[in-house]
């Protein structure tokens, strides 16, 4: 008899090797590279519906910080999610699936970065445009603009901070609403989870996420 053939593993020996490796794999991808979310709420609409399935992917923060513009999920800074956001894994096959990333995961939120550290960011102007350093946005991604005026705010984000909004604006407790809880509505960058990439259900509106070029023109202070 050969070496290999008394080396051979039986079949159900390579089986849970496989298993396993393919676990640890997973793991692995999801503390590093990519993870599935879904979509809780209104206040990412028309960009983003309620049950969309997405890919958050974190290579592009392994060195930089978030730009304006990007989507993000991000940890809950404490007492933004609503009980329906909070939703998690119900059962065991869940929680297993959610701890490897093939389960989309709950508990987080996700909303677009308006300001980054240093800038200001305040609503509105004489037209309703929100502003970045004293330039107005056009944001052709919003289900209603005019919804802007709800809320009324002039701050500076703090270095390593993160104003965010949703683009439901008049459906969303964003930044805007949380000015006066600890950390004054700011996220930190710490907390941001990783970027939007990919959606990947329903099947019908699949595809990677744009990038708008809303705040190509916006300086820094």
């Amino acid at each position: 008899m050969s070496d290999t053939a008394k080396r051979q593993l039986p079949v159900w020996q390579e089986t849970i090797l496989l298993v396993v490796i393919a676990m640890v794999m997973a793991v692995i991808v999801k503390a590093f590279f990519i993870q599935a979310f879904y979509i809780p709420s209104e206040s990412m609409e028309p960009t983003m519906l309620v049950n969309d399935k997405i890919l958050v992917q974190k290579i592009s923060y392994w060195t930089g910080s978030p730009e304006r513009g990007d989507i993000v999920v991000f940890d809950d800074p404490g007492g933004w999610l609503s009980e329906a956001e909070s939703r998690r894994a119900s059962n065991p096959v869940q929680k297993a699936l959610e701890t490897v990333g093939l389960f989309p995961t709950g508990g987080h939120l996700i909303k677009r970065v308006i300001g980054v550290g240093g800038d200001e960011v305040a609503c509105c102007d004489d037209t309703g445009h929100i502003t970045v350093n004293g330039t107005a946005l056009d944001e052709p991604y919003l289900l209603d603009p005019q919804a802007n005026d709800d809320q009324r705010f002039d701050v500076v984000v703090p270095k390593g901070h993160l104003w965010v909004m949703g683009d439901n604006r008049g459906n969303s407790a964003d930044s805007r609403m949380h000015q006066g809880d600890p950390g004054g509505g700011f996220i930190d960058e710490d907390a941001v989870v990783g970027k939007a990439w990919l959606r990947v259900w329903p099947l019908k509106r699949m595809g990677f996420m744009d990038h708008p070029d809303t705040f190509d023109h916006i300086k820094d202070r």
